[in-house]
């Protein structure tokens, strides 16, 4: 289920001030690092879908000429939307989905990304929390 018209604003209890790109960890790229790479480079170029499918593959090195069945076998379980993501849990990125769902990046400080906190044609929604409440 991909969002449409809406923007994912970085977590409550997110602790960076400024938005960090996700980094590799012993020359191996991360969930995150991937994610960042793939929108970044590309923004409204894919869907959340598009991006976790791609995220899978380049993960797990897979290479085949039946992407078709990868991706429907990938898809058979729940995935977690991006409110869940590291992008906005702890890297500083609020995620904007267009009209067709289509995603872009926006560091927390950045013009972009306020004039979504301002906008009455979007939906917003916080990123998830990090940690559980202790209510």
């Amino acid at each position: 289920m991909s969002y449409k018209n809406t923007f994912i604003k970085i977590s409550e209890d997110s602790e960076v001030h400024s938005a960090i790109t996700p980094l590799a960890r012993n020359n191996k790229p991360t969930i995150a690092s991937i994610e960042f790479d793939l929108i970044s480079n590309n923004p409204y170029k894919y869907t959340q879908e598009d991006v976790q499918f791609q995220t899978y593959l380049i993960k797990n090195q897979i290479k085949s000429d039946r992407l078709d069945e990868y991706r429907e076998q990938f898809f058979q379980k729940p995935k977690a939307c991006f409110r869940a993501s590291l992008l906005v849990k702890k890297y500083g990125w609020g995620i904007h989905y267009d009209d067709e769902g289509k995603i872009a990046l926006y560091d927390v400080n950045s013009e972009g990304y306020k004039q979504f906190l301002n906008s009455d044609t979007i939906t917003l929604l916080k990123g998830m929390r990090s940690k559980r409440s202790g209510k």
